[in-house]
């Protein structure tokens, strides 16, 4: 699998301020600008916000 710049490596960092991160990639041709999705924090317990980090 081709690693490029048009799939590019994006962290996702917890908005509860636990400071967990997810890793993940995202599609800059469906998403230009920053992603946030709601996720599971384990330190929190519970699911929140997790925004893209740069």
């Amino acid at each position: 699998m081709a690693r490029n710049e048009l799939r590019p490596v994006v962290t996702l960092r917890s908005t509860a301020g636990t400071g967990y991160t997810y890793v993940t990639r995202k599609s800059r041709r469906n998403d230009p600008d920053r992603i946030a999705l709601r996720k599971y924090d384990p330190v929190a317990g519970r699911h929140v916000e997790f925004r893209e980090a740069r």
